[in-house]
């Protein structure tokens, strides 16, 4: 049976059969593990990889082990640094410690002394993570890792990602391009046991057809032309972690057939391979269209959406989302004064009451990219009006309804007319000003609709036809 994986380790020993013998030894006990025989080479692994453990032989020529230390504190702070030697020099183990050496072992030593250290080193390690990993979900809490709102929809999301994400289940999730899908599927990585290994995002829609196998699977040297050397694919990539496959819907049907594979075996094959190579991934995917449907119509496999669908998550557009966009609207200008240097303070009122009568069809990618774009042309007070595109300021409330929002300058009864002929002019916009559709959305008799259309002076097909 194999043995879970516990961790990456890094040998560094000038002593070629010192590293043999230690990484044997420590992938029996199921950990992950590279060396180097020297300081020189062990640099651009540790610029390449995150090592839970290293062990440094301290005595090597060129770079030594205290040095490489340092460079370990410098490079990769997170990794527990065990120092060995053959000559156990107190001073040596001192300044080791004080150079923030996490343990020092003296050679020659037994298996079972290097595997106790690791071990304790690697959980120190590992609480450390959990430690800073529960710090940043209690100061984000609010915003569940990324995600802003407090609107019923998006609780009950949270609620969903938090009983979801400690499971290995599968997970698709749904919704409207722009809402926010990567973010969800992070968050569910984030709130999972597998939140220390990699996130890898995959916009199946955006990977060339000719080329989407090879990304997603891998090649080897050889295997096709141009394929100069093996290359690992991105599921592989994501193994021990979490794989998004976002746009799945976009998956041409012969690598569905691919993906149904890795979900139900837990292996892929790499372009040119003549054996699998065993993978521990989650999937989550994500798409904007109805798959159940698509498996109606045979466009996308069943079987790959009944494993995708064991949990399903919908993603509410903006305009679902009562109360957010103001959140919203907080978060991004926050941001963008810090990223460019700017001190807007806020939204005017018109410009507020512009965007919150907005449907934004691109959802919350359009708003924080209208947000951007106001932030460039404006560096400090309040995002006015003006500042928004004409298609915004354009849909801005006229002056009566404006007067909703102050009791002051309206009396109810004006008010209500003033909302009355807004809500007419925008149900007959929505329906092309067919009365007959208008009437029914409306929930009111044709009649009755026409009757309001005359007192207000507008124009709808039908409105001085005959009477129901």
């Amino acid at each position: 049976m194999a043995l879970l994986r516990r961790g990456a380790v890094l040998v560094v020993d000038d002593e070629r059969g010192m590293c043999h013998i230690l990484k044997r030894m420590l992938t029996d006990e199921g950990y992950q593990v590279e060396t180097a025989a020297s300081g020189e080479e062990a640099l651009p692994l540790i610029d390449k990889h995150v090592f839970d453990v290293a062990m440094v032989d301290v005595r090597m020529p060129g770079m030594d082990g205290l040095q490489l230390l340092d460079e370990f504190r410098q490079r990769s702070p997170q990794t527990s640094v065990i120092m060995m030697t053959a000559f156990g020099a107190v001073e040596t183990a001192v300044n080791a410690m004080k150079r923030g050496a996490y343990e020092y072992i003296s050679k020659p030593f037994n298996n079972d002394e290097i595997i106790h250290i690791v071990h304790n080193a690697f959980e120190r390690k590992r609480l450390l993570d959990r430690n800073q990993y529960l710090t940043s979900v209690l100061e984000e809490r609010e915003s569940m890792g990324g995600m802003i709102g407090q609107s019923r929809p998006m609780q009950q999301l949270y609620r969903l990602i938090e009983k979801a994400a400690p499971t290995d289940g599968t997970v698709l999730i749904l919704g409207e391009s722009g809402t926010g899908k990567e973010l969800v599927a992070n968050a569910i990585h984030q709130h999972s046991d597998r939140a220390k290994g990699p996130f890898v995002a995959v916009n199946c829609g955006a990977l060339p057809r000719e080329l989407i196998e090879s990304e997603l699977f891998g090649h080897e040297k050889g295997s096709f032309s141009g394929a100069h050397q093996s290359k690992i694919g991105l599921i592989e990539s994501a193994d021990g972690g979490t794989l998004f496959l976002d746009e799945i819907g976009d998956l041409p049907m012969d690598l569905q057939v691919k993906i149904l594979r890795v979900l139900e075996q837990k292996e892929v094959r790499r372009i040119g391979s003549v054996s699998p190579k065993s993978v521990d991934v989650r999937v989550v995917a994500a798409t904007n269209r109805d798959l159940k449907k698509e498996a109606e119509k045979k466009t996308f496999r069943e079987d790959l959406y009944f494993r995708l669908s064991i949990v399903e998550m919908r993603l509410p557009p903006l305009r679902e989302r009562e109360g957010d966009a103001p959140l919203l609207v907080e978060h991004f200008i926050r941001r963008f004064n810090q990223k460019m240097n700017r001190s807007v303070e806020g939204v005017s009122p018109e410009a507020m009451r512009a965007l919150l009568q907005y449907r934004w069809p691109g959802n919350v990618r359009e708003l924080e990219n209208l947000i951007q774009r106001c932030m460039i042309l404006r560096e400090t007070g309040l995002i006015e009006l003006s500042d928004l595109p004409d298609y915004l300021s354009a849909n801005e409330i006229s002056a009566p309804m404006a007067a909703l929002f102050d009791p002051n300058q309206l009396s109810f009864q004006k008010a209500r007319e003033a909302f009355e002929r807004r809500y007419l002019e925008e149900l007959l916009k929505i329906n092309d000003d067919n009365v007959t559709k208008s009437a029914l959305q409306a929930g009111i008799s044709r009649r009755h609709l026409q009757d309001l259309i005359k007192k207000h002076g507008l124009k709808g097909d039908g409105a001085d036809g005959e009477n129901e």
